[in-house]
């Protein structure tokens, strides 16, 4: 399973390469954001990726694959 952070700037690259989304629309705050490019164990919260989903079009299947690996992340800081 693909780490979160790789996994969510694959499709945020992505979606805004191809014009899908701006940062703006989003939906993560700029605090979010910059955590999750300077701490390496951050992971979003449920919501925000929901959010961030939704904005970036993502499939089901994706968004889906998304939370699971929030949530192996999330795990990981636990131990």
């Amino acid at each position: 399973m693909a780490n979160f952070k790789m996994l969510f700037f694959r499709y945020y690259d992505n979606a805004i390469a191809n014009g899908v989304t701006t940062f703006s629309k989003m939906g993560v705050g700029k605090n979010d954001f910059t955590r999750m490019c300077s701490e390496p164990d951050f992971v979003l919260d449920n919501d925000s990726i929901l959010r961030a989903a939704t904005a970036m079009k993502l499939s089901e299947e994706q968004t889906k694959e998304l939370l699971e690996a929030a949530e192996a992340g999330r795990k990981e800081d636990q131990n």
